[in-house]
């Protein structure tokens, strides 16, 4: 057996240190569930408290469709940890923004003389024991599973530490997420005027033409594949109406470099650009054989992404036909002025993605210290 070093005890969750104690959650945090409410509960002035059947209420775009209620039961506070109970996203945490009346879906784990930053991150921790209660056709948590769940039990003082040192890395963070923000208004002011003409670079002042796109590229559609021949994992992603991939698969029909319209489904119109090898569904149209910049017409397909969007037709699944991507106008400036915009334009992607890329390396160092600090492998000094 691994010898436990000096300073430090072995538990039931692993070696930690000798300062530190493991409880069970119900010790440092009260779990308040949610109830169910009735229709007469609500108040529909749009006074009172928000009440939240799930997580996605609070990203309600329709202000309009929030519940209120007068009713005070199962009332979470500001700063408290929600967690979903019961259904789709069962498991997933955030921390309450305000005060709300929750729903059934939902729990507050509201702590006692804990750091709720801190406590929050050790149920992240947690999750695979988290998971493994959710169980049937409709994955739930009960009370009980969750009280006795083991954390340990950090003295104050250096939880506050942590906390700090932990809330740097958010600020990075957000920092970062603010300037990939900027950068990408910055970049669609860019096509906004470079794609339209707006703007033009001084060596350029031919007229512009204009294009079907059915003229300008073969628009092909691909071949489903039954959902039983996709997999989590594989070589080649399978792209079909959806933003991310399908699945995957051991096989491509679409060399890498391509772009691809959704043609079915909630994303119909959707521009997107494969970087790899791919397999093309039976909801996706791939672009071949361009007379035209490809990085030119992949960038002025993405300015006009709502336009194409709005050629969705019917209610059920909507989708776009053919016909109408190949009649799609594009506006055509010359060839060396299509390679000047879309360098430019390429300049500004490579930009954001560099940033998105160290913005992933700060979330990953986050995780690393997270994990030494939250175990006590790495100490903090008090």
């Amino acid at each position: 057996m691994e010898s436990t070093p000096q300073g430090y005890k072995r538990t039931k969750i692993g070696i930690i240190p000798n300062n530190w104690n493991v409880v069970k959650l119900k010790e440092i945090a009260r779990l308040n569930p949610g109830q169910h409410l009735l229709s007469s509960d609500y108040n529909h002035d749009g006074l009172g408290i928000t009440y939240l059947t799930g997580p996605s209420d609070l990203n309600l775009e329709d202000k309009s469709l929030q519940k209120f209620t007068t009713t005070p039961q199962s009332v979470c506070k500001k700063d408290d940890i929600l967690i979903t109970i019961k259904g789709s996203g069962c498991g997933s945490l955030f921390i309450a923004d305000n005060e709300y009346c929750l729903g059934r879906q939902l729990m507050a784990i509201s702590p006692k003389k804990y750091n709720t930053f801190l406590l929050y991150f050790l149920l992240e921790m947690n999750m695979n024991i988290i998971n493994s209660f959710t169980c049937g056709l409709i994955p739930q948590l009960t009370k009980k599973d969750l009280s006795e769940i083991l954390i340990v039990d950090i003295p104050i003082e250096e939880q506050n530490e942590i906390a700090d040192i932990i809330m740097q890395y958010n600020n990075r963070i957000i920092m970062q997420e603010e300037l990939i923000k900027l950068k990408k208004i910055h970049k669609k002011g860019l096509m906004q005027k470079l794609l339209t003409g707006e703007v033009r670079f001084s060596e350029f002042s031919d007229d512009w033409s204009s294009g079907k796109l059915g003229k300008l590229c073969t628009i092909k559609k691909g071949t489903q594949l039954n959902k039983l021949e996709l997999t989590e994992e594989g070589d080649y992603p399978a792209i079909n109406g959806g933003i991310e991939p399908s699945g995957y698969t051991d096989d491509w029909n679409t060399e890498k470099n391509t772009i691809t319209i959704s043609e079915g489904g909630n994303s119909c119109g959707y521009i997107n650009f494969i970087t790899s090898k791919f397999w093309s569904g039976g909801h996706c149209y791939s672009l071949l054989d361009l007379k035209i910049n490809k990085m030119f017409l992949y960038q002025y397909l993405k300015l006009s992404e709502m336009k194409i969007m709005k050629l969705r037709v019917g209610s059920g699944l909507p989708n776009i036909q053919k016909k109408d991507i190949e009649n799609f106008k594009v506006s055509i400036p010359s060839s060396d002025e299509q390679d000047k915009i879309a360098e430019v334009l390429g300049f500004a992607d490579e930009e954001i993605y560099l940033l998105k890329n160290e913005l992933q390396e700060i979330r990953e160092q986050k995780k690393r210290l997270m994990q030494k600090l939250l175990t006590g492998e790495v100490r903090v000094n008090v």
